[in-house]
């Protein structure tokens, strides 16, 4: 495939970029600014990439006139260096064709994550704790940060709902691919019997949203103040600090009294708000212009079976990608670095053959 009329076409917008860059009137504009230094980025990336490759496949093909001449010593020299540049070119010419890939404006933005309890009752709402603690060991072990923005507890320290926002480098890229029903199999400490039981927990993976993304017009919210609930005793029941917000076109509620803070509350909401408007904004618009797509990692669709826990044989298995590792003691302490890897590896694949690239 000939990419020399797309590579000029890439060379003159970065040109056209670096312009825009230089106007100090571009950022008085933000969302204008993130897209247009995004774009910069993806295209700088993409134009070194490709300078790379031109100039490995310069080095082959010098090689491999040099191991054509008649001086023996020199074509034994060029012949053994072959194999090693033929490799790099391959290399090369697959990472040209990632960067060619549309980028996903999500990729780099922190995330919402929600875990609910889903069937098999107190041991369904212990399994969402455990995915709770299992998501903050990750966290720390990769340098993210953790923020409680509400919560739920249960009977016997499980947890009926968690939602928290992971901060750092490219989290929701990191992340994305845990949406979904994940499965435990094991047998419940309050099981007398000894028998196995199955109880799911629900993990949706939402992009944060920014106030730039989605403007939430303040006569679209119905917002009011309540005593928060709680363990009898806490202080959380001696003020009016929970906050529920109604968005009314959609209607969306989201609750919010984790803090003693009715501001905070309300800042955490909103939050919560934003990044499930934007999550059914995005979805909507991925039905209508990507219906015919088929990814074989999954929709990471709320209702999708992706991944089953087995205790008793250490067991956990991912179902989109076929993939099953024996080390679930560790994985359950955030040692996710191998599942994550792989599935970003799948999506990629899939990616590249779905795009016109792999012609």
């Amino acid at each position: 495939m000939d990419f020399n009329s797309l590579i000029e076409r890439k060379r003159e917008r970065f040109e056209q970029l670096e312009r825009e860059i230089a106007d100090p009137s571009l950022f008085e504009n933000r969302k204008r600014a993130s897209d247009i230094m995004r774009e910069h980025s993806s295209v700088k990336q993409l134009l070194a990439r490709w300078n790379e490759l031109e100039i490995a496949r310069e080095q082959l093909d010098q090689n491999r006139e040099l191991a054509a001449s008649s001086d023996v010593e020199i074509a034994a020299m060029a012949d053994d260096e072959i194999p090693d540049l033929q490799k790099r070119v391959t290399d090369l010419e697959r990472e040209f064709q990632i960067a060619l890939l549309p980028p996903d404006e999500n990729e780099n933005r922190d995330a919402i994550v929600e875990i609910r309890a889903g069937t098999g009752g107190s041991e369904a709402a212990i399994f969402a704790a455990d995915l709770y603690r299992m998501y903050n060991r990750y966290a720390e072990s990769a340098g993210l940060k953790i923020e409680d923005l509400e919560s739920s507890p249960s009977e016997l320290g499980g947890l009926k709902e968690s939602i928290f926002k992971v901060s750092g480098e490219n989290v929701f890229k990191t992340l994305r691919f845990e949406s979904g029903v994940h499965r435990v199999q094991r047998v419940p400490a309050t099981e007398a019997q000894g028998r196995i039981h199955t109880s799911t927990a629900t993990v949706a993976v939402l992009p944060e949203a920014e106030e730039i993304d989605l403007e939430l017009k303040p006569e679209d919210l119905r917002i009011e103040v309540c005593r928060s609930g709680g363990p009898g005793g806490q202080g959380v029941n001696t003020t009016d600090s929970a906050v529920q917000i109604l968005h009314i076109p959609t209607g969306r509620i989201v609750r919010c009294q984790d803090g003693r803070s009715q501001q905070k509350n309300k800042e955490k909401a909103l939050k919560i708000m934003r990044a499930r408007l934007l999550e059914e904004k995005q979805r909507e618009e991925e039905a209508k212009y990507s219906a015919h797509r088929k990814n074989q990692i999954g929709s990471g669709g709320r209702e999708e079976k992706i991944r089953t826990y087995n205790y008793a044989q250490n067991r956990v298995t991912d179902h989109r990608i076929g993939l099953t590792l024996y080390n679930l003691d560790q994985f359950m302490e955030g040692d996710l670095q191998e599942m994550i890897q792989s599935l970003q590896a799948a999506d990629l694949q899939e990616r590249l053959k779905e795009s016109s690239l792999t012609a």
